[in-house]
């Protein structure tokens, strides 16, 4: 697993952001478009991606991109 296909993987999941706006360091809750919705699209991406499960509670507790992808990596 690599940050950089994780940041691009994640970007995808958002239709109105600029993917460019979206690195590592992003908090992504901060976003505009962040909703519910992106959050089960992100659970989705990271079950068929990586075949790991995250829950929301968990993805809420992060707080950037990279705290994102530590989680996963853990797992």
């Amino acid at each position: 697993m690599n940050i950089q296909t994780f940041v691009k993987n994640f970007a995808e999941q958002f239709d109105d952001t600029d993917i460019r706006e979206i690195k590592k360091e992003t908090k992504f809750q901060e976003l505009e478009e962040w909703s519910s919705l992106i959050l089960i699209s992100i659970i989705a991406m990271i079950k068929t991606e990586y075949g790991k499960n995250v829950t929301g509670p968990e993805i809420r507790k992060c707080n950037t991109v990279k705290d994102l992808f530590d989680l996963v990596a853990s797992k």
